[in-house]
């Protein structure tokens, strides 16, 4: 096979076409380099990491600070596209531990029945530092004390913690709970059941109880912190897996600093911070995120030294009622199933 031999001409060609090529990069480059010192630039045009939350619930004013930050930009400021799922059939805990889901909203019990079952949970934040639920009845009922839910009916859920919990704050009251009857109501509007199918009800005072004030449906509620320490326990958390702690740390940290603003934004700002809810939720009660939002303002950080803190006695005391209960199976090392490090306060 011959070689093809250029001509003189044709070299000289092709040598200055390179030369023109190269002095038009180097030309560019330097112009971007002008344009963008920093190499922002270069930063708009790479994709965000992609961030998934999964909500333990329907949208609510548990959630309010996530969607503050994703709709105030707090977020994007640090690098990270996040998307907020709405819960479906699988739990939030099962999409964090097996990956589809990077953050979760959970709650105490179910990291530390997670832990008891070696599935590395972690919880990173208290969305609310106390529990705010307890058990509701209307208060022509005349049910003040746990004692008097003896003989009385009640919508169950099906948890054996949840009836555990029953057991024990009437127990201790002096009553005896296997008269009480456990109905299965389903997932149902409760102040359509209260009085009627059933005569008392689990809930949270941030959202029941305040919709049944505005409705003006007068109720008696035992919060359960009140009758038993154990039961202060964190109610909503933030959730992650060990893995994601391991792997991406500084992720962890940028998700949390933007999530801890959102809630400091919540404590200072209410009312705007409802108007955020209801724009990603529009069928939500107006009146009633606006008055849940003012009574949260004060629970999120209450009494601790910032948003998000966790106390190491909160989970430890809950664990050990729990094991007392045969609730666990095995004793759980509660310093594994919560951080504090990467909490917006720890600076």
């Amino acid at each position: 096979m011959k070689r093809k031999i250029l001509s003189r001409n044709t070299s000289k060609k092709i040598i200055s076409i390179g030369l023109i090529l190269l002095l038009t990069l180097l030309t560019l480059a330097g112009c971007g380099r002008q344009e963008d010192p920093t190499g922002e630039q270069a930063q708009k045009v790479r994709p965000l990491p992609q961030v998934k939350v999964i909500l333990d619930w329907t949208p609510n004013t548990n959630h309010t600070g996530l969607y503050v930050a994703l709709d105030k930009g707090y977020y994007r400021e640090q690098g990270l596209d996040v998307e907020i799922l709405q819960a479906g059939e699988v739990a939030p805990d099962q999409m964090v531990a097996a990956g589809t889901a990077d953050f979760g909203v959970s709650f105490q019990e179910n990291v530390t029945y997670a832990r008891a079952a070696e599935i590395p949970l972690v919880s990173i934040a208290a969305i609310i530092q106390h529990n705010t639920s307890g058990l509701a009845s209307l208060k022509e009922a005349n049910i003040t004390r746990p004692r008097d839910l003896e003989g009385k009916r009640y919508a169950y859920w099906g948890s054996e913690a949840e009836k555990a919990v029953i057991d024990a704050i009437v127990t201790k009251d002096g009553g005896n709970p296997e008269t009480i009857k456990y109905i299965d109501t389903g997932y149902v509007d409760f102040l359509t059941v209260l009085g009627k199918e059933v005569d008392f009800y689990w809930i949270y005072q941030g959202w029941e109880g305040i919709r049944a004030e505005l409705e003006g449906v007068p109720l008696n509620v035992i919060m359960l912190n009140e009758v038993e320490p154990a039961f202060d326990y964190y109610t909503p958390v933030l959730i992650t897996s060990e893995k994601m702690i391991a792997e991406k740390p500084d992720l962890v940290w940028k998700f949390l600093a933007a999530t801890g603003k959102g809630y400091q934004d919540c404590i200072n700002d209410p009312e705007g911070s409802a108007e955020i809810l209801l724009k990603a939720a529009p069928e939500l009660d107006r009146e009633l995120v606006i008055a849940s939002q003012k009574w949260l303002k004060d629970q999120y950080k209450a009494d601790a030294p910032y948003w998000g803190w966790q106390d190491g006695k909160v989970w430890a005391n809950y664990a050990a009622w729990m094991l007392e209960k045969k609730l666990l199976q095995k004793e759980v090392d509660t310093n594994k199933a919560f951080t504090n490090r990467f909490l917006p306060g720890q600076g």
